[in-house]
């Protein structure tokens, strides 16, 4: 009898528990294969376990609805069952782990820590020249909000003068600046802030100064009617009907009073010319006369009567010679004009460059005839050159922002970064305001004015440039691609020129051939025109001066004219 027959007759489930025990005992000692049960998986012990609990209900209904009571050891039994079933599931099936795997996931986590970094630096530096455009722009914006705010004479019938004449009155210091919109104003050449709550009206020294004005110029044009640049419109054409060339003269208002000399070290003809223009100068022209320390002692050693000539002690007064010098007098060659120029960190006064040296692109003067040379200079009007500098910061990679730099180095001519004494080609990367440039390998770079354009730079390849045109040169030196050629960039850009933390080596930056700084990686230098030009005076003209230094310094274009006697048609 099976135990679907017992079901339908009906019996007590207890009985029919027994006789389900019972065969399945007698059918295990039957004869036949005995299957090898595989290994349970996650799915089948949870379906099991649901099997059990569902015949457990079962069951108990069964029980409830018969009246029986069901027997301890079933219910014992699934609750154990049930119970290592939980114990099983959370158990890993697998628990042996391939080294292969384990490696290649590894690699893998590297390879997104890498190029996380290079999205993180590469956003980092977009951010950083966004950053130094907008302080470059806010800068800019408050310099033109400072002049338009400080302007009292741009207005009505002056502004109409203005206009007309294209001139740029220089204001004394009881006066009010003006807004520096139709030339170049006097203060900005010479003037600086000085330290303190009312550096105008505290610092008496300003009022002594010889007060000039600087206008734009036709070939030396004295009767005060200027050409005027303007655009024509007529019959949507677009024509420059007439061009003034720039020529920028400066005249003086007041007669200037103290002349600054810098000469020429280990020179006898300069120590003597030196000596004889000085003197010159005091008992011709009265003026108070400033020399270098160094002069000062070589002036009183030959003879006591130079008592009357006047030097500084530190630093510290030499950052206020401008305000007591009203012109310099340079005795040497175009190293001595560099020099001179380095002494003044903000405002330059107009240099007058005699020369006594080996080139001289910008000593125009000759020395034999320095007393009609300064008599023209010191009665005026007369040409002169302004030449931009450049402003340069060195930002060190362990700045904690871009504010914390060192202090600002000026050059007249140029700003090399090389390799120095490493083997290694140098690696910069350039960036032009917020613009990436280039990636510099080779010996290095040449960042020049167009006054150094016939210096450094051109013996890189660089072009030779007018000093009075706007711009700022990019020159490669030896670089490793043929492709690579200078380039000319305005003057308004600000250039950085870092070193990447991949780069093999340092590099080294030298401003006009001196006060070297090593660049490691990470480190960076910014490079802009500084707002403060050096002005130096014209013998004819600045584009006549330019001409004259190239043809008789570098012998530029010079050959042999071809003979006329050669065949005829």
């Amino acid at each position: 009898m099976s135990l679907d027959e017992l079901t339908e007759k009906e019996l007590p489930v207890s009985e029919a528990i027994q006789f389900a025990q019972s065969s399945s005992k007698f059918r295990t000692l039957s004869p036949g294969p005995i299957p090898i049960p595989a290994a349970p998986s996650i799915r089948s012990l949870v379906e099991s376990v649901s099997d059990a609990r569902a015949n457990v209900d079962v069951m108990a209904s069964h029980q409830s609805e018969n009246g029986t009571i069901s027997t301890a050891s079933s219910t014992v039994s699934l609750i154990e069952s049930e119970k290592a079933a939980y114990e099983y599931l959370p158990q890993t099936p697998i628990k042996s782990t391939d080294a292969h795997l384990v490696e290649f996931s590894e690699a893998m986590r590297t390879v997104a820590k890498a190029l996380r970094r290079v999205a993180e630096g590469k956003a980092a530096a977009q951010a950083e020249a966004t950053e130094w455009k907008r302080k470059y722009e806010l800068e800019t914006a408050q310099k033109q909000q400072s002049k338009i705010k400080g302007c009292s004479c741009c207005s009505g019938n002056n502004l109409e003068k203005l206009a007309s004449q294209l001139t740029l009155e220089t204001p004394v210091s009881d006066q009010s600046v003006c807004c520096g919109k139709h030339g170049i104003c006097s203060h900005e050449v010479l003037q600086d802030e000085v330290p303190g709550p009312n550096p105008r009206s505290s610092h008496k020294m300003v009022g002594r100064k010889a007060s000039f004005k600087l206008s734009w110029g036709c070939n030396g044009d004295k009767n005060g009617q200027h050409k005027h640049d303007f655009v024509s419109f007529e019959k949507g054409d677009i024509t420059t009907a007439e061009r003034s060339n720039k020529q920028i003269l400066l005249k003086w208002e007041s007669p200037p009073q103290t002349v600054l000399f810098i000469t020429k070290p280990n020179s006898n003809s300069v120590r003597v010319l030196c000596a004889e223009m000085v003197r010159w100068l005091k008992e011709h022209k009265n003026l108070n006369v400033f020399v270098e320390p160094r002069v000062s002692k070589e002036l009183l050693a030959e003879d006591s009567y130079y008592n009357f000539v006047q030097t500084w002690d530190n630093d510290e007064e030499t950052k206020l010679l401008h305000t007591k010098v009203d012109l310099i007098v340079t005795l040497g060659g175009d190293g001595t004009v560099l020099w001179a120029a380095s002494l003044f960190k903000g405002p330059v006064p107009p240099v007058v460059a005699f020369a006594l040296g080996s080139l001289g692109f910008m000593t125009p003067f000759p020395s034999e005839q320095y007393r009609e040379c300064l008599d023209n200079v010191l009665n005026g009007p007369f040409s002169i050159t302004l030449r931009n500098r450049l402003q340069c910061y060195v930002i060190r990679d362990a700045a904690k922002d871009e504010l914390e730099t060192e202090e600002p180095i000026l050059a007249l001519n140029e700003v090399t970064i090389d390799r120095g004494i490493s083997s290694y080609l140098t690696y910069l990367e350039c960036y032009c305001d917020s613009s990436f440039v280039t990636c510099v390998q080779g010996d290095g770079l040449i960042i020049s004015t167009t006054s150094g354009s016939t210096a450094y730079s051109l013996a890189a390849g660089g072009s030779m440039v007018h000093p009075q045109v706007p711009g700022i040169l990019f020159t490669p030196i030896c670089p490793h691609s043929l492709s690579f050629r200078p380039l000319i960039l305005p003057e308004s850009v600000t250039l950085r020129v870092q070193v990447p933390f991949n780069s093999r080596g340092q590099a080294w930056a030298s401003f006009d051939g001196k006060d070297r700084k090593m660049l490691s990686p990470g480190d960076a230098l910014i490079c802009s025109i500084s707002p403060w030009p050096v002005p130096t005076a014209c013998l004819v003209d600045s584009t006549t001066d330019f001409l004259r230094s190239i043809h008789e310094g570098l012998h530029w274009n010079l050959r042999k004219t071809q003979s006329f006697d050669g065949p005829r048609e």
